[in-house]
């Protein structure tokens, strides 16, 4: 698979089969990810990489909390809400989602369940905590660091058929996720990709969200027309 095409074809796949995905793929994967430029190459980076028992112990205690209303707990600053066209194209992107599932409106009960998915990795065979220095909390460009990297992530994955969905929810509970994969104190954990082979029968999958054209956030200066 070319460049072009894994970018224009890769989605966040939402189901998965139970088939384990090998060490050796998750190396590969990996191998390429970790070519993601980085401010001075500093490559401030650290996956955690669960499957099976751990895996399973982190979707289990991330469930119990949020139902018992324990308040999420995150290594960086908790998001705010976002307004306007931001928040339109997020509801856009649940309204695709429930509709694809056809979780009506007043299903309280599905879009509950829906909701918990995340929390449990989406169900998927492997999750990658995805986490960087804490020497560079403050005052470095390491979140958007990490952030190239974790493209890269889910962009390698997708070249070698695996899907993937970055997933906050994933590590809301990070007192859980920081004990269950003995995550060091001097690594920030930033956030999650919930990752497996796609289960070509749950609709969900099937979603692509939109985008803007280019000519829509894009500002150019000093060209010839």
């Amino acid at each position: 698979m070319n460049l072009e095409h894994a970018i224009n074809d890769r989605r966040s796949i939402r189901g998965f089969t139970d088939q384990p995905v090998s060490k050796e793929l998750l190396e590969e994967v990996i191998a390429l990810a970790n070519r993601a430029p980085s401010s001075m190459n500093t490559q401030p980076w650290h996956l955690h990489v669960l499957t099976g028992e751990p895996l399973e112990r982190v979707r289990k205690g991330n469930t119990e909390n949020m139902l018992a209303g324990v308040k999420p707990t995150r290594d960086i600053e908790d998001y705010s809400e976002y307004q306007g066209e931001h928040r339109k194209r997020q509801i856009e992107i649940a309204v695709q989602l429930f509709e694809a599932m056809g979780i009506e409106r007043h299903d309280a009960e599905r879009r509950q369940d829906w909701v918990m998915r995340g929390f449990r990795q989406f169900d998927a065979p492997v999750s990658i905590v995805v986490c960087f220095d804490r020497s560079l909390l403050a005052n470095t460009i390491a979140h958007f660091d990490t952030g190239a990297m974790t493209y890269g992530l889910v962009l390698a994955a997708w070249s070698k058929g695996l899907g993937s969905v970055i997933n906050g929810q994933g590590i809301m509970q990070s007192p859980v996720v920081r004990e269950v994969a003995g995550i060091p104190e001097d690594q920030v954990i930033l956030t999650c990709v919930a990752l497996g082979w796609p289960d070509e029968d749950f609709v969900a999958n099937s979603v692509v969200s939109r985008r803007r054209p280019v000519s829509n956030l894009t500002h150019f200066l000093g060209f010839v027309e």
